[in-house]
């Protein structure tokens, strides 16, 4: 509903090896352009204003753009690897109970199996896999 049938028509039929988010951005300048010449933006104060106001928008989406251009890094991915199993680890140590009142002698820790803990981490490792 923001064209009509024919500028969809002219913005399909464009020819860019990127996105063409910025081909609205070129029509509602012209458009905005054309208003203040024909008397429909009175004065160029206001018509300043709303280009800055669209530049700053395109600026957004071209940022937007970069972020979605370039690729992370193999380093982060391998680092957040790193501290996911890291956190499991020290969680699967930390989490278990040992029940001091009981006194065992040379049982530092007990062989409880923390559940909640294993289903955290097949979460996170499955995330991490995503």
């Amino acid at each position: 509903g923001f064209m009509t049938r024919y500028e969809r028509k002219l913005f399909d039929d464009l020819k860019s090896p990127h996105l063409k988010y910025w081909v609205p951005f070129v029509w509602f300048g012209n458009l905005a352009s054309k208003a203040r010449k024909e008397g429909r933006i009175r004065d160029s104060v206001d018509l300043q204003a709303l280009m800055t106001e669209m530049n700053k928008y395109r600026s957004w989406c071209s940022l937007l753009f970069g972020y979605d251009w370039v690729g992370i890094p193999l380093v982060y991915t391998q680092v957040v690897t790193l501290a996911v199993y890291t956190f499991f680890f020290a969680c699967l140590i930390g989490r278990q109970f040992l029940d001091t009142d009981q006194g065992y002698q040379g049982h530092d820790l007990d062989l409880y199996i923390p559940i909640f803990t294993l289903l955290q981490f097949f979460f996170y490792a499955g995330w991490l896999k995503v």
